[in-house]
């Protein structure tokens, strides 16, 4: 049967966008925790960054007409094919979810219920907890916002993650927002590597707030060859730059304090960061 006749009309599309490089490995199981969400109406495309491994033969494999496979004609970086992501996206609503996480069961229908409620368009992006898998998905850890479902105001949600040090709101595929937001976003900046994620939400917050289903939304998983283990290392100096950057912005309400507690939050981060990548890998 062709799935898209399946799809229920009155199911807006969303469009999930896998960027990978190298991820033949993990691609099948982020591709499988898609496929299997019991929200169907979606388009899911694979950018590949000229991987040389299986990756064009791993798409292939799983033979459903909603995956789109593209391959870059050169390699464009982590930041670009990102950015290649944005522009292929046709849905309503627009998910970001690298090659090797993954999306846990009944996720999207709670995402796109909790965005679709929201008729007054004062919600800029759905997030929930997430789970921290060692390369073998195991779980590690899992790290939550709350543990109940709410509204989050957007100066909220940016004074928390500042004075963490860290990214409360989760990695790409944890989050969900309109399409139409993301547009006006532009592209993703990667002038702070390790927070390419967190400023792409903390911008959408200056459009609006954000809402925790207080639910387990995505899996991330630790492996030696992940972008964010790669730049771990700089974590904070990226961070005090992130930080600077969005106290200027007035509609996230960040003060000199919350700079200063998250740039040094940020550091004690790294170090402890580093200590749980020798352990786990």
């Amino acid at each position: 049967m062709n799935a898209t006749s399946a799809i229920p009309p009155a199911e807006p599309l969303v469009s999930i966008c896998i960027p990978t490089y190298k991820g033949a490995a993990t691609l099948a199981a982020t591709l499988a925790s898609v496929l299997s969400q019991d929200y169907s109406a979606i388009e899911v495309w694979v950018v590949d960054d000229q991987s040389p491994d299986d990756t064009a033969a791993v798409v292939a494999a799983c033979a459903d007409p909603r995956v789109h496979y593209l391959r870059n004609p050169v390699n464009l970086g982590p930041q670009g094919n990102w950015n290649r992501c944005l522009e292929l996206a046709r849905g309503t609503y627009y998910k970001l979810l690298p090659h090797d996480d993954l999306l846990e069961p009944g996720s999207l229908r709670v995402q796109v219920a909790a965005l679709e409620a929201d008729t007054e368009r004062r919600i800029a992006m759905v997030f929930g907890a997430r789970r921290i898998v060692r390369p073998n998905g195991s779980t590690l850890m899992v790290r939550r916002y709350g543990s109940v479902a709410r509204r989050v105001p957007a100066s909220e949600a940016a004074r928390r993650c500042v004075r963490s040090g860290g990214n409360l709101l989760g990695e790409p595929g944890n989050g969900l927002m309109r399409l139409e937001l993301a547009r006006v976003l532009g592209s993703y900046d990667a002038t702070y590597p390790y927070l390419v994620d967190l400023d792409f939400w903390f911008r959408a917050l200056c459009h609006g707030d954000a809402y925790d289903t207080g639910s387990i939304t995505s899996a991330f998983r630790i492996g030696a060859g992940s972008w964010s283990v790669a730049i771990g290392r700089r974590q904070h100096l990226d961070y005090a730059g992130f930080v600077r950057k969005h106290a200027a912005q007035p509609a996230l309400g960040l003060t000199r304090l919350d700079v200063l507690l998250g740039t040094a939050r940020a550091r004690l981060n790294t170090w402890l960061r580093a200590l749980v990548y020798r352990f786990v890998l």
